[in-house]
């Protein structure tokens, strides 16, 4: 029998999980198999080659490309500074003579007799890749990167936009139906993550930005804030590359929405520990969602490992979020999966299931409108 895929939300008080930490390039791996790292370690290191930037010489002292050898007072493999001289013509009688300035500083990487062009490239630029966890080097993945894996709990969202950043987990608010407003933010969530409930007014974000915060975390945030905070209209591709100064994630959705029960009270109970926060989020050709991973030391007494790929599959008792109107944002329990297909308002014939919301109510609604909230 076929199955429809349907996407995982998970929010899990303790699991076992790993990331890989790849560089760009290979490069120089500086840590062991077996070692404990802290998230803010580098790991692994390497050099990207520097832009580069084409002078054409022969033309601008005049000379044919053949010749490009006797006006050069550089070669292939040294170093100028830039404004330094790096060719000059003989002149007129040793008079009169020509030169070509380095544009740059860097190094004279070729030159080219058939083009009479020299071409040099900046110096290279450093790249460091941190450990983003706190946890053990469990495989050494050789001049690329390394695997680590931690314990702990684990809750994705929705959507988010920034990058990875780390700091304390602090709370703005009481309820998870409390607006986070700029009287809830003062100089005290420097470096903090912020917790807010079901919406982030944009002066809050603002005023979040302005006193140094690493993250801001809420149920939801209207579009319209969101591109005025950014300063432009988002794409629908992956984010996560955002130069805004901070880092949000939407815990449910677009609008206003009151953060999950289970969510707020579990980043609750996480006040004041160390979080490894990243809002990259990909809807399309693999789905990635935006994170929070808090390391714990303690043990839960049943534990789970988080598969970071897949999602799960429905059954009866399965807690799940609705993600298309006319129930958007409401989350419920799967009571039943019926297996014939069904009819909807749109005429066509599509798997359902009937779901339980918190208030009670029974719904029945295509099975693509949900996603699993895993427990």
């Amino acid at each position: 029998m076929a199955h429809a895929y349907t996407p995982g939300l998970k929010v899990l008080a303790y699991t076992v999980l790993t990331k890989q930490r790849r560089l760009p390039l290979p490069g120089e791996i500086v840590v062991e198999k077996g070692s404990k790292v802290s998230a803010e370690q580098v790991v692994a290191r390497t050099n990207l080659p520097g832009n580069v930037q084409t002078v054409n010489v022969a033309g601008l002292l005049g000379v044919l490309p053949a010749e490009i050898d006797d006006v050069m007072l550089k070669k292939p493999g040294e170093r100028c500074c830039k404004e330094e001289v790096c060719a000059q013509s003989k002149g007129l009688f040793g008079l009169f003579k020509s030169q070509v300035k380095s544009p740059i500083e860097g190094e004279i990487e070729s030159i080219s007799k058939i083009t009479g062009q020299v071409i040099l490239r900046e110096p290279p630029i450093p790249v460091e890749v941190i450990a983003y966890i706190d946890g053990e080097v469990t495989d050494i993945i050789k001049k690329e990167g390394v695997e680590i894996r931690t314990a702990g709990s684990f809750i994705q969202g929705i959507f988010g936009i920034g990058g990875e950043t780390i700091g304390e987990i602090a709370m703005a608010v009481d309820d998870p139906n409390d607006v986070l407003t700029p009287d809830s933010i003062d100089k005290s969530f420097k470096d903090k993550v912020i917790i807010g409930g079901s919406i982030a007014e944009y002066d809050a974000l603002e005023k979040a930005r302005d006193v140094g915060a690493k993250g801001v975390v809420v149920g939801g945030i209207e579009d319209q804030d969101l591109k005025r905070f950014m300063g432009y209209d988002i794409g629908v591709a992956i984010t996560g590359s955002e130069n805004v100064g901070i880092t949000l994630i939407a815990t449910e959705g677009f609008g206003k929405l009151r953060m999950a029960e289970r969510t707020f009270e579990l980043l609750k109970s996480l006040v004041g520990r160390k979080t490894s926060m990243n809002g990259a989020t990909q809807i399309r050709a693999g789905v990635m969602r935006p994170e929070l991973i808090v390391p714990l030391e303690t043990k839960a007494v049943t534990k789970k490992t988080a598969d970071l790929s897949t999602g799960s599959g429905l059954e009866n008792g399965t807690k799940v979020r609705i993600i298309r109107e006319p129930y958007f944002g409401l989350i419920g329990r799967v009571v039943d999966l019926p297996v014939a297909l069904s009819k909807i308002d749109t005429e066509a014939k599509v798997r359902v299931l009937d779901v339980e919301l918190e208030d009670k109510r029974k719904v029945t609604l295509p099975r693509a409108n949900v996603e699993i909230i895993e427990e």
